[in-house]
Parts: C-alpha cells; sequence; structure tokens
C-alpha cells in the first residue's frame, strides 16, 4: 500500500540523518547540521537572538522546529521561549517585527511576523488542568530547563540558545528520535496530568512521524483516557485532524483505540469491532475500514498528481461504515446483513462530526460520501440506464471525485477475480460518465428552460407552481438528456394542463 511505503520512507529519513543513538559523534554531526539549517534558512532567529541578549535575557528556538531541523526538514512556524515576559517581549520585538499579534498573551505567548516567518515567543512556563475545568491554569517558570522538562515528549524538548545555536537535551531526546521512540521529560502520568490533550498527540506523532510509543507511556494513557473529556472539541479536533493527515494513520487510530481514548473522542470506531460467533460470519468491520482508509490514501493523487492528504477523503473512508452496528441483523442461513446502514451511518456522521466541531463544509462533503458509498453497487454489470448515471452524477455533485475514489478503495475482498471485476465495472462507469459529461454538461445538469422562461410560458407568478415546473423539467432532463427548448416548452404545457387543478 502507497501509505505503509510512505510511512517506511519516513522512518528511512528518521534514520538517514540520525544515526543510532550509541553513536554519540555521529549524533553530533547530525546536531551541526540541523544548527547549520537554522541558521541558513532562518537567519532572522539569530539576529532575533542578538536582540534578546543584549537586552539581557535568554531566548531559545524549542520543540517542533527543532526536531524538524534534525530530520532535515523546514518548518513555516516558529516556536521560541524566553524568560521574559510577555510585556517585554512586546517591548523588544516592536520595532523589529513586521507585525505583532497579543491573542496568546494571557498564556505567555506573544505572535509577530518578520517577513515570510512567523514566529511565536513564549515566556517559560507550566500549564496544568483543574480537573474540572477545560482551562489550563499557567505560572510563568524561570529557566530553559525547568521549561523543557514540562514538554509534552523528549522529541519535542530539545531546544536551539539564540544565538549561539547551543544544542540543549537534557532528556536524550536525540538519542530517542533516532531510535524512533517517543517518551516523555517527566512521568507519563505528570505530563498528561498537565495537559490531557498530549495524550492524542501521541497518537497523532506515532501516525505522522513513525514513532512508538513507549509501553509506560502507553499504560498511562489507558489509565488515564477519560480525562480527555476535559479537553475542549476543537482541540480534540485539530489533533485528530492532523493524525489523519499522517503517513500512517492507521498506527495512530489503533493506538486511540487500544488505550480506549476513541471511545471518548470517536466511539463509533471501536463499536466497528464487532462481535462474531461460529454460525455468522461478515467481514471484520473495523479492520476493513483501516484498510478502506489505506487504499483511499493510495488514490488521494488519482486525478490531481500534485494534490496532497484530502482530510475529506480520509474522514468517509474510516467512517463509511460506522452505520453498521446499528443495522447489523441476523438472517437465515447465517447470513448477516446491514440494510440501510449507508443512511443511518450518514446522520451519525453528522452528529459526530458536529460534536467535534468540524466546519459544517466538511461535515457535509463526509455525510454525503458515506450516503452515496454503496450507490454503485446497484450498477450491476453496467446496466443502469443514461438516466441512472446522470442522476448519480447529480447525486454526487461537486464531491464526485472523491466518490469515485471512495468507492474504488471500499474493494477490499481477496478474491483477485471478483476485485478486477469490480474495478473493470467502475471503470465502465467512469467512461460512461465521461462521455455523457462531454455530451451533456453533467456537472451543471439543469432544466432546458430557467424560472422567468416557466412564468412566461404558463402565465403565472413566482410561487410553488413555478418550483413544482421547475422539479418537472429537471426530472425530464435526467431522465432523456437534454432537451431543447421548443421540446421543453411542449411537454411543459402538456405537463400543466395534465396538472390537478388546486382551485
Amino acid at each position: 500500500m502507497g501509505s505503509r511505503r510512505a510511512a517506511d520512507d519516513l522512518r528511512c529519513l528518521l534514520v538517514s540523518p540520525l544515526p543510532a543513538g550509541d553513536d554519540p559523534l555521529a549524533l553530533l554531526a547530525a546536531v551541526s547540521r540541523a544548527a547549520e539549517q537554522v541558521a541558513r534558512e532562518a537567519p532572522e532567529l539569530l539576529e532575533l537572538g542578538a536582540l534578546f541578549a543584549a537586552a539581557g535575557h535568554e531566548l531559545a528556538l524549542v520543540g517542533g522546529p527543532v526536531r524538524d531541523a534534525l530530520l532535515g526538514r523546514v518548518t513555516a512556524d516558529l516556536d521560541l521561549t524566553t524568560d521574559a515576559r510577555p510585556e517585554r517581549v512586546q517591548e523588544l520585538v516592536s520595532d523589529w517585527a513586521d507585525a505583532v499579534w497579543d491573542v496568546g498573551i494571557r498564556f505567555g505567548t506573544v505572535g509577530l511576523r518578520r517577513g515570510q516567518a512567523r514566529l511565536e515567543i513564549t515566556t517559560y512556563r507550566a500549564e496544568s488542568y483543574d480537573p474540572q475545568s477545560r482551562k489550563p491554569v499557567v505560572s510563568f517558570g524561570t529557566s530553559l530547563d525547568e521549561d523543557l522538562l514540562r514538554r509534552d515528549f523528549t522529541v519535542n524538548a530539545m531546544a536551539l540558545r539564540l544565538p549561539s545555536l547551543v544544542f540543549v537535551d537534557r532528556h536524550d531526546g536525540l538519542v530517542d528520535l533516532a531510535a524512533g521512540v517517543l517518551r516523555t521529560p517527566s512521568t507519563p502520568t505528570a505530563s498528561f496530568t498537565d495537559d490531557p490533550l498530549r495524550m492524542m498527540r501521541a497518537a497523532r506523532f506515532a501516525s505522522v512521524l513513525g514513532l512508538t510509543v513507549r509501553e509506560d507511556v502507553v499504560a498511562a494513557m489507558t489509565e488515564m483516557a477519560e480525562r480527555i473529556t476535559i479537553v475542549s472539541a476543537e482541540r480534540v479536533r485539530d489533533e485528530l485532524s492532523k493524525l489523519l493527515l499522517g503517513a500512517d494513520p492507521r498506527a495512530g487510530l489503533a493506538l486511540l483505540v487500544d488505550t480506549g481514548l476513541a471511545a471518548y473522542v470517536l466511539p463509533e470506531l471501536p463499536a466497528l469491532a464487532l462481535e462474531m460467533d461460529e454460525h455468522h460470519r461478515h467481514k471484520d468491520v473495523y479492520e476493513h475500514s483501516l484498510t478502506v482508509l489505506e487504499q483511499a490514501m493510495d488514490l488521494e493523487t488519482e486525478h490531481d498528481p500534485v494534490s496532497g492528504p484530502d482530510l475529506v477523503l480520509r474522514l468517509a473512508a474510516l467512517l463509511h461504515d460506522i452505520g453498521k452496528p446499528r443495522t447489523r441483523r441476523f438472517e437465515d442461513g447465517g447470513r448477516v446483513s446491514f440494510h440501510h446502514h449507508e443512511a443511518v451511518g450518514s446522520r451519525m456522521v453528522r452528529k459526530r462530526l458536529g460534536a467535534l466541531r468540524y466546519p459544517n463544509e466538511v461535515i457535509d462533503e463526509v455525510a454525503l460520501l458515506v450516503e452515496l458509498h454503496l450507490r454503485f453497487h446497484g450498477y450491476g454489470s453496467g446496466e443502469w440506464t443514461d438516466s441512472a448515471v446522470r442522476r448519480y452524477v447529480r447525486d454526487a455533485g461537486d464531491q464526485l471525485s472523491r466518490l469515485h475514489k471512495l468507492t474504488r478503495a471500499d474493494c477490499t475482498t481477496r478474491n483477485r477475480r471478483k476485485a478486477e471485476a469490480l474495478a473493470r465495472t467502475y471503470d465502465s462507469l467512469e467512461e460512461r460518465i465521461a462521455v455523457l459529461s462531454t455530451q451533456e454538461e453533467l456537472a451543471a445538469i439543469r432544466p432546458d428552460l430557467d424560472g422567468n422562461e416557466i412564468m412566461a410560458i404558463l402565465g403565472i407568478a413566482p410561487g410553488r407552481e413555478v418550483g413544482e415546473a421547475y422539479r418537472y423539467l429537471l426530472e425530464q432532463r435526467l431522465d432523456h438528456g437534454p432537451l431543447g427548448p421548443a421540446e421543453a416548452q411542449a411537454r411543459l404545457r402538456a405537463w400543466w394542463q395534465q396538472r390537478p387543478s388546486t382551485g
């Protein structure tokens, strides 16, 4: 699968610039390369560091940007930390930055832009949550070492002092990064007590960076899973989206399910692991959904080679069968049915993504794909009329390309002959859509007459009757293709005369 290949490539990226942790000279060389990259790609950091040093303050690049530099990556957003209080930071950068904003100042963060670079400077701090509160209680720290101890994971607890570019790594984050291991600087319990969202972040790093989460971290996630409920839905949503957009979302999702976190943030996912018995056989819906997700990822660039990860497609692939647990019925002869699970699943998608505060546009798109994901199976061996093909295109609307990918990804049969037959049949459907699209402009199906023309022909004013006439002509268009104005007018008059009187 392409997704697994991507994960393997990413792991190679981890190992290539970062040799084994027992080779200190090679690791030092990796640090030197990272420092040189920072100086080359973000020279404004050295200038800013000198500005803070001249004012008697410390400044360091910290967290993700340092980790990414060690991996040979370039990041647009730069996180820095300092001993200066937020108000002092504002004073120091007011003349240096092109723009300054203080929306995060109550949490100790000042944001700024210099040229194309976006930076956030945060005063050394600690965050903790009251067990009954969703909001962090911020207290400022006094040293870089104290700040790094309170970071989420060791791979994010490394820093480069500015402007000297001295590398600070008190918790062996570099060794962990080279080994592909995720652990916490303090105890996992202390870390997740400070910020429960870090449990979601652990699953995200398993997906995005291919890191193996250490057993004690997994154990703490399992024990403290319920604590994720105090975190806002928006923050949970953002972590879930980043996880899904990673190279290996299966790894992150499996961690959420295995630790019990999914039961609180996406309970429909573990519910797919339906119990089976010796009499009734059906596909493992949980494993099937993860496989469909991976296969959909392989198809993401099919219609657009330069497109990146597609959140809507990945959400639809993961959730396309969430209606099955509610619709499962045991039939005679050991059969199992899931009648109308696509309709039930679409409603469930709306409810869950709504609870996670996804934008309405995303919710609408994912719900539509889930609702339509079985429609193709009515195509049989190609018996659909042109009218049915038009309706398929009309119902999919601007999600047709994604629906193509989702439908193809939904074939997980191990029967090669069956899989090839399904692929050929869908090829046939896409070819028919292409032909009809060329002939009839299917992407913008509308009646041959517009509302103004309908009113003029029938001599009626705006109102319900115009809508009825419009829908009648649309059905004629779908059934018969383009009619032309004269034929459409004749059919409209005949329909109007035969229409039951409402007077």
